[in-house]
């Protein structure tokens, strides 16, 4: 991907200042929502006992992941932005740059996985509620810890990669002995970790819903325990199908002019391909609003964790 940019990069004119004043804005926007906005996710769910459940463990392992993001790849962006090259030399500077890559990629793909398990609960929950939760909670860190070790793994190629002299972009002439190797990993990497992934969840959430829309909606003065739990479930569908078309809405645009990027290698998709990847960047601050906005219980415990605080305080 980073070659193709590179090739065309004499041929983008340089920001002008209002755009880079917008741009830098608009960064230090996102890292300040990300950060403090999945921090408070994950300290909500471990302070609130009631979600204390797999599906905000794997909220949580959403959060973490998306933490990545606004520690490592924004300031990197805004160094780009004003100085134009990669200000850190040396082996530590190649290192770091690596590093920023690979974490990206982790935390997208930490990310699919997480909604791969939120959407098989979800299924489970619903489609056969008298069986056992498809994943404890004492399961949890196991599968949570898989889809780290598997998103390492997966992106392996990019610790192998060359760094240009002065922009810290990928070279992949040492990452494979072929150049075709290159192109392949690209298309797995994007064809699996992106569209059989929401293939799978446009999949386990439409057999969800229409297993929803065939039970009986529960009367409003209804305490029947079946009842309440179908409307819970309704509740929490909600929210992880929220949090899938945000997730949908932020990275799909952006893999496919990657791949139009890459094999094309065609630099009139530049400026749209920079717009989609900020984009992209954008999904770790949606996913905690999202959370706050569709979930009464993370809205609770938010209120109770400053509650907590102002207690502590006086």
């Amino acid at each position: 991907m980073n070659t193709s940019v590179n090739g065309s990069r004499d041929s983008i004119p340089l920001n002008p200042l209002g755009g880079k004043i917008g741009k830098t804005f608009a960064y230090i926007l996102i890292f300040v929502v990300s950060l403090v906005g999945n921090l408070f996710i994950a300290m909500v769910v471990f302070k609130t006992k009631k979600l204390r459940r797999p599906i905000n463990f794997f909220i949580v392992n959403m959060a973490m992941s998306d933490l990545l993001s606004p520690i490592f790849l924004f300031p990197s962006e805004l160094t780009k932005l004003y100085a134009g090259s990669w200000l850190i030399s040396g082996p530590f500077g190649q290192a770091l740059c690596k590093l920023v890559y690979f974490l990206a990629d982790v935390s997208a793909a930490v990310s699919i996985q997480s909604l791969v398990l939120i959407a098989g609960d979800r299924f489970v929950a619903v489609v056969f509620p008298l069986r056992s939760p498809l994943i404890s909670p004492k399961l949890c860190p196991f599968f949570i810890l898989v889809t780290w070790v598997f998103s390492m793994a997966f992106c392996w190629s990019y610790l192998f990669a060359q760094i240009g002299q002065l922009y810290c972009e990928m070279q992949w002439n040492n990452a494979f002995e072929e150049p075709s190797s290159t192109e392949k990993f690209f298309f797995i990497t994007f064809f699996v970790l992106r569209y059989i992934a929401f293939a799978l969840l446009i999949i386990l959430y439409s057999v969800i819903l229409i297993k929803l829309k065939s039970q009986k909606i529960p009367g409003e003065q209804s305490v029947n325990a079946e009842q309440q739990r179908a409307r819970r479930n309704r509740n929490v569908l909600k929210m992880a199908i929220a949090i899938v078309l945000g997730f949908a809405l932020c990275w799909l645009p952006f893999s496919f002019f990657s791949l139009q990027m890459f094999f094309a290698n065609d630099s009139r998709l530049v400026h749209y391909w920079s717009i989609t990847r900020f984009m992209a960047f954008s999904n770790g601050a949606i996913n905690p609003c999202i959370c706050f906005i569709f979930s009464g219980n993370y809205r609770q415990g938010f209120k109770n964790l400053f509650t907590g605080f102002r207690a502590v305080q006086e």
